[in-house]
């Protein structure tokens, strides 16, 4: 199995090469690549960790070779967000980046699966969707939003509020991975129940959790830690399910025949990527109105995406 990081000497990008190198099964490869001129040297660094996990680092004009014959590519490349900052106000730069690592990508792994990390994600899936169908590789089954970020919040909170152990919670996040298109579906988490109170506090403090972080870290940098513990376990669940185990991840997926019906919800992954999507789970009134009310924004988002790609 060959996992490509775009993006590895970032700030998301080195922890999650670190926790790739030492829980990717052993025998894989790890192929690392960036802009920075010490990736390789991030590659070196991680090779002398003693697991059976191979890594190789490349810079600059070498994307294709990082990226040849890739089962799995790995995109956090891209500009974080600032103080003030919206995932939608870093559009601009972070669509350019990833409509280009994806068209290498179609030359040099056409079969691959993508995990995009980019933000925003609404709009930065769909426009490798669309990258990919333009090239004629595009496989609807193998293109995710890694939206891990929001469950491992939801379960982190939700745990901490009722006094239970992380391991015992899981908590089903749909619709997309920015303010309020995330949907924790907070009324139906197995073995947990929440007062209607505890539910709307919660919903808006794990919908600006990413604002949380920034502000903490004042001007310092974005969710990087966290988000690189989200990106290697979606990728781990990902490898899992590629050899030959059945896993169920939140991720943001194309759902409908066309590029236009990207969401976020629990998804059943096999051997080729999406395996099945099985039906939402049954929301509350509250939850169902947070749902209808975010459609304009997520199909916006969705749009913007898709009108990039296509200039």
């Amino acid at each position: 199995m060959k996992v490509c990081v775009l993006g590895a000497a970032g700030g998301i990008g080195q922890p999650l090469s670190l926790l790739l190198k030492l829980q990717l099964p052993a025998g894989s490869q790890l192929s690392l690549y960036d802009v920075a001129p010490f990736t390789p040297g991030v590659a070196v660094d991680l090779s002398h960790i003693p697991t059976d996990v191979s890594v190789k680092g490349f810079v600059g004009d070498d994307v294709e070779a990082a990226m040849a014959d890739a089962d799995i590519v790995v995109i956090p490349a891209g500009v974080p967000r600032k103080p003030g900052m919206t995932r939608d106000d870093l559009f601009n730069m972070n669509a350019g980046i990833v409509k280009n690592l994806i068209s290498a990508g179609t030359k040099a792994c056409p079969n691959a699966c993508y995990a995009i990390v980019t933000n925003p994600v609404n709009s930065t899936v769909p426009i490798a969707a669309e990258i990919l169908k333009s090239a004629g590789v595009y496989d609807k089954r193998k293109l995710f939003g890694v939206t891990t970020l929001d469950v491992i919040r939801s379960n982190t909170f939700v745990a901490e509020l009722k006094g239970k152990s992380c391991d015992e919670i899981n908590v089903s996040v749909i619709g997309g991975h920015s303010g309020v298109t995330i949907l924790p579906l907070l009324s139906s988490i197995p073995g947990v129940d929440l007062s209607q109170d505890e539910i709307e506090k919660l919903t808006p403090r794990i919908q600006e959790a990413g604002t949380e972080v920034v502000e903490a870290k004042v001007g310092a940098g974005s969710a990087t830690l966290s988000m690189a513990h989200a990106a290697a376990r979606f990728t781990s669940s990902l490898v899992a399910a590629m050899n030959g185990e059945s896993v169920i991840e939140c991720c943001y997926v194309q759902t409908g025949d066309d590029t236009s019906s990207f969401h976020a919800q629990p998804v059943k992954l096999g051997r080729e990527g999406v395996e099945s999507i099985p039906p939402i789970p049954s929301l509350s009134e509250y939850e169902q109105k947070l749902l209808d009310d975010m459609r304009e924004v997520l199909d916006g988002n969705i749009s913007k995406g898709l009108e990039f790609a296509r200039s």
